[in-house]
């Protein structure tokens, strides 16, 4: 006796929209679950460390002339430098500097539109270019467009918040 088809049984079966629903929502679960809240808390740590060791000030005073263009006080930096790492860590970032009151709503929302357009660059460069075929002597140049374009998009939302 032959076992019955299970994909010719899987296809006349219809799923429904509860069901659509319920997997694609345990698979947001699994990702928030697994990727964006251990990034999250990373950055948490990563500046509460920064700022017991009194690097955060140090790096606070070294970008703080950079930093001012868009209005921003120095410490932002570590938005940006943990946006290229990741966006999640970003976001967990600003929070943490936004708790230590060295952000404030307008700095985050000057800082947002770069989160998302150097958002993981560093995980993104090997993992998508690589796989490609992009010949690696374009991954810098395509890196620093990203950069420029959130530097960009940071002056215009200066403009919008002020």
């Amino acid at each position: 006796m032959t076992e019955p088809n299970t994909a010719a049984i899987a296809a006349e079966k219809k799923d429904s929209i509860m069901d659509v629903f319920v997997r694609g929502a345990l698979k947001g679960w699994d990702i928030g679950i697994k990727n964006i809240v251990p990034n999250v808390i990373m950055a948490f740590v990563c500046i509460q460390m920064l700022t017991v060791t009194g690097a955060m000030a140090w790096l606070g005073k070294v970008f703080a002339p950079i930093m001012a263009l868009w209005g921003l006080p120095g410490e932002a930096i570590m938005v940006l430098m943990g946006a290229l790492m990741s966006m999640g860590g970003a976001v967990g970032v600003a929070m943490s500097l936004v708790a230590d009151g060295k952000l404030d709503g307008n700095a985050v929302a000057i800082v947002m539109p770069a989160i998302y357009l150097m958002g993981s660059k560093i995980q993104y460069l090997g993992r998508f270019l690589g796989t490609a075929g992009v010949p690696t002597k374009y991954w810098g140049f395509m890196l620093g467009l990203s950069i420029v374009n959130a530097g960009i998009a940071m002056f215009i939302m200066k403009i919008i918040v002020h």
